[in-house]
């Protein structure tokens, strides 16, 4: 716009110059007309000659001049006209800029939003990390005395296993004795019935012959103490 106006004004001003020049060359030539010190008509025409002249020359100059505006004006309106252009195309990409200021503003909104909303997620997950952190260390706990349960009870487990081993061999051992003092038994059994058979026939004997020699007496006493003595081993 400023520069629109800049050529108009200054073909303004150009014209009011070249008025005033005008006007001023003809007052002079009327006052040189009217002055008491009259010239002489030949310097006079002269001197309207080359008034004429500078004048003649002083309206080519201001046509020239006036062309010369005139382009200048046209320049300026064509450059006015692609300013205007240029103005509106930057009035376009203005107004796209800010369309797309207020989606980013938007979208930084949305975004900010998103942010705080993670940042929560965040310090959820934190939360929830420290809880079976805490949680992951009781477990770890519960399973070293698990662990120390299980040890104890493998060791308690080796020993009644031990211990039955043991049981076994000494039931193994009782029952061998048991079989063996049921053969010794059996055996004194046989040899307290012997007595017992030997006793009567002794007592049959002595009963029978009482009237016969001492000596035959003998070894049938001494068959009666053996069985005495098995009587009291049983």
């Amino acid at each position: 716009m400023t520069g629109s106006k800049s050529p108009q004004t200054v073909r303004n001003i150009v014209i009011v110059v070249l008025a005033l020049w005008s006007v001023i060359s003809l007052i002079i030539i009327v006052v040189w007309a009217t002055s008491p010190d009259m010239k002489s008509a030949s310097q006079c025409r002269a001197e309207l000659q080359e008034v004429r002249e500078k004048l003649e020359g002083a309206k080519v100059v201001w046509t020239k001049d006036k062309a010369a505006l005139e382009e200048i004006v046209l320049e300026a309106r064509d450059a006015q006209s692609r300013q205007r252009d240029e103005i509106q195309r930057l009035l376009l990409r203005l107004a796209a800029t800010n369309a797309s200021l207020d989606e980013c503003r938007q979208e930084t909104v949305v975004l900010r939003g998103n942010v705080t909303v993670l940042e929560q997620r965040i310090e959820l997950h934190r939360e929830t990390e420290a809880n079976l952190t805490a949680h992951i260390a009781l477990q770890q706990d519960h399973i070293e005395v698990l662990q120390q349960n299980l040890t104890q009870a493998f060791h308690q487990t080796q020993s009644c296993l031990s211990l039955n081993v043991a049981a076994e061999s000494q039931m193994q051992a009782a029952q061998s004795q048991t079989k063996a003092c049921q053969s010794s038994k059996q055996y004194l059994e046989k040899q307290l019935l012997k007595c017992k058979v030997v006793d009567q026939q002794a007592s049959d004997q002595q009963t029978a012959g009482n009237g016969g020699a001492p000596h035959a007496g003998v070894p049938a006493l001494l068959l009666l103490l053996l069985c005495t003595g098995l009587r009291l081993i049983t």
